[in-house]
């Protein structure tokens, strides 16, 4: 009797660490798809602001060549904008070129940034979660990269709190650092039922958040709610 049950114990024990083993396996199979698919959105992402970034730097330097000896100080304008476009353009290069992966759609559309967040905020609301938006420091243009990470950042944190929130309201925060880009959403309810920390969509924004040098934080409030952080340094890593 006493052998019987050693027997099934060890049965049991050997069956449970399997399943432990392949829940584990899942979950890693889970965060690689969703860097993945971060990686491919990125791709066609950074295809539209080089593009955009090299018509701009056509533009002014058709216009610089036309004024060039007629009214020069036109032209040093027009040449300047070009050479600060180009920098940006490079930055985003050096930032995102490992994380380049085929597109599967060629399709030029406007990226959203942070310009964007009142329309967002405003369908958010629309959809039966009321929204507050914070800003502070001094806002200013942003690398094209990482004014669209921190609109995706506040992106899903907003649609997680809709789809995953039983009532409640969202904070959104904005800080304009010395020397980094601050974001935060906050949101509370009676009974929130948001995301795990290990979200895909949370997990490909972390990924491309560290591709800035940067870090999000994403857990439950004490008292109900889920608080998203991200800092993203404005200086190259």
């Amino acid at each position: 009797m006493g052998r019987a049950l050693t027997t099934t114990g060890k049965r049991l024990e050997t069956v449970l660490g399997e399943r432990g083993w392949l829940l584990e396996r899942e979950r890693e199979a889970a965060a690689r798809t969703a860097v993945d698919e971060e990686r491919a959105r990125i791709a066609r992402e950074l295809h539209d602001i080089v593009s955009h970034t090299v018509s701009v730097m056509v533009v002014q330097a058709s216009a610089a060549r036309e004024v060039l000896d007629t009214m020069p100080d036109e032209a040093a304008t027009a040449l300047r904008a070009v050479e600060d476009a180009g920098r940006g353009a490079l930055t985003e290069l050096r930032h995102l070129l490992g994380l380049l992966a085929p597109g599967e759609d060629d399709t030029l559309t406007p990226q959203p940034s942070l310009r964007a967040l009142s329309p967002l905020v405003d369908r958010i609301a629309f959809a039966g979660l009321p929204v507050e938006v914070h800003v502070s420091g001094e806002p200013r243009p942003l690398p094209a990269g990482v004014d669209l990470t921190a609109y995706r950042i506040i992106q899903e944190a907003l649609t997680n709190a809709l789809k995953h929130g039983d009532g409640g309201r969202a904070e959104v925060l904005v800080r304009y650092a010395d020397r980094s880009l601050r974001v935060e959403v906050l949101s509370s309810g009676p009974s929130v039922r948001s995301v795990s920390e290990d979200g895909r969509g949370l997990t490909g924004l972390r990924a491309r958040v560290a591709v800035y040098g940067g870090d999000l934080d994403a857990r439950r409030r004490l008292g109900g709610g889920y608080r998203v952080r991200a800092r993203i340094p404005l200086d190259p890593p």
